[in-house]
């Protein structure tokens, strides 16, 4: 059952209640490996399930719009100080809903409507909100994009240099959704120097291996840091915007009043939880297990004739380029889903299939290894999906259901926050 308990709400609507039942027995029994999600603890379950979710708090601590903020300050201010001990940052604004708000917000302090911004493809590993050309943020300024070589499946210097020097973006983003290797932040900072941008570093997937000392740090090369709070970072739903001193009073601004009213202070609650968690010789354990998990097993499927991009991974995250198997990523995830494993299909560099329908899927071991799963098992996982991929091809269901069986036996002995087996 759920942990906590829901009797309130099996009372008051049982339909909802049902639902977050299943969803909860769900992330149990599966492989869930989203790399952009992970599981929450259950201090930070209830953080942000608290009365915190009454309160009205607009404005910054000592300087808000409502009255009542004798307890919401205290906690705003913990979070804030966490973030910058945690980071070693100058400042950290903790009030963003969500990590594509805290990329608005990085646009409204810097740039003007058709200004320049420069940031990875979409297709290349990039995020929609780096001025791909379906977002805001490609229809509301002049972007323009890098990618990676086709011989390395990483990050081609020459192609950012070249392009920074003739566009002169403001903005220079690096970082990204489905980047499997460790992010160059000097080389970057290097470039954007040169052509005075700011040098904005979207960690939101990397920020809890970087926490742990297992990625290196933007900080001093990056003047503008923007994450996610969830993802490898392990807290509630919402972002961070951490920067130099003399950002600050930009990116504040920026984010209240430019782009939002009241914080969602329950959610503030939840993240200062996850920085104290995350400032643990526990978390650094598991930050460095993470990124072991991972390298295992791009090396398990490596083996089996996989073909991953940029030939392996350094962090959480892998991208396999299906095309030798002559499956395409959709019907492949939906075929692993079937078999207990969650992962999500992703375009993968130079793809020759469209966006709805790619080549690629996209792997990541931070919610595996939170369950307490490490490199021995990734030989296994590798196998199952091995299994799961060929059945789909052969539209082989026995097969897939027999793996889902075997996971569900293998993950009965890993517990989860948010949930307890009924005996």
């Amino acid at each position: 059952m759920h942990q906590p308990p829901l009797p309130h709400l099996a009372s008051t609507d049982p339909e909802i209640a049902d639902l977050v039942e299943g969803e909860a027995r769900r992330q149990f029994e599966k492989l869930r490996m989203i790399p952009s999600e992970n599981y929450v603890s259950t201090a930070v379950l209830e953080a942000s399930a608290s009365v915190l979710t009454n309160k009205y708090s607009e404005g910054y601590p000592g300087r808000r719009y409502y009255e009542g903020q004798q307890f919401i300050d205290p906690i705003e201010r913990l979070a804030i100080q966490r973030a910058t001990d945690l980071f070693g940052v100058d400042h950290a604004n903790v009030q963003p809903y969500s990590g594509s708000v805290a990329n608005l917000a990085v646009y409204l302090a810097f740039l003007s409507p058709g200004d320049t911004v420069m940031g990875m493809a979409l297709p290349m590993g990039g995020h929609l909100t780096h001025g791909w050309s379906v977002s805001v943020t490609g229809k509301w300024f002049r972007a323009v994009q890098y990618g990676v070589r086709a011989d390395t499946g990483t990050v081609d210097f020459d192609e950012v240099r070249d392009l920074a020097r003739r566009e002169r973006p403001k903005v220079i983003y690096c970082g990204g959704t489905a980047i499997p290797r460790v992010i160059d932040f000097a080389s970057f900072a290097e470039i954007a120097r040169e052509v005075g941008a700011v040098l904005v570093a979207d960690v939101a997937h990397i920020s809890g291996l970087i926490a742990g000392g297992a990625h290196p740090s933007p900080v001093g090369h990056a003047g503008v840091i923007v994450t996610t709070t969830h993802k490898t970072l392990r807290g509630p739903r919402g972002a961070m915007i951490m920067c130099d001193s003399e950002h600050a009073a930009a990116i504040d601004k920026a984010v209240f009043p430019g782009l939002q009213g009241g914080p969602h202070d329950h959610t503030t609650a939840g993240i200062a939880v996850a920085l104290k968690e995350a400032a643990t010789p526990e978390f650094r354990a598991y930050a460095h297990q993470v990124v072991a998990n991972s390298r295992a097993l791009a090396a398990a499927l490596t083996e089996r004739g996989y073909s991953l991009v940029s030939g392996g991974s350094d962090n959480h995250l892998i991208l396999m380029d299906l095309t030798p198997q002559e499956i395409g990523g959709k019907p492949a995830a939906r075929a692993l889903d079937r078999a207990g494993i969650e992962v999500n299909y992703n375009t993968v560099p130079f793809d020759t299939r469209k966006p709805f329908d790619p080549s690629g899927i996209r792997i990541g071991t931070p919610s595996i290894t939170t369950r307490g799963l490490a490199e021995q098992h990734m030989p296994q996982v590798a196998a199952w999906m091995d299994e799961a991929i060929r059945a789909a091809a052969k539209d082989d269901e026995q097969i897939i259901e027999r793996v889902a069986g075997e996971v569900r036996d293998l993950l009965a002995g890993f517990p989860m926050p948010g949930f307890v087996p009924q005996s």
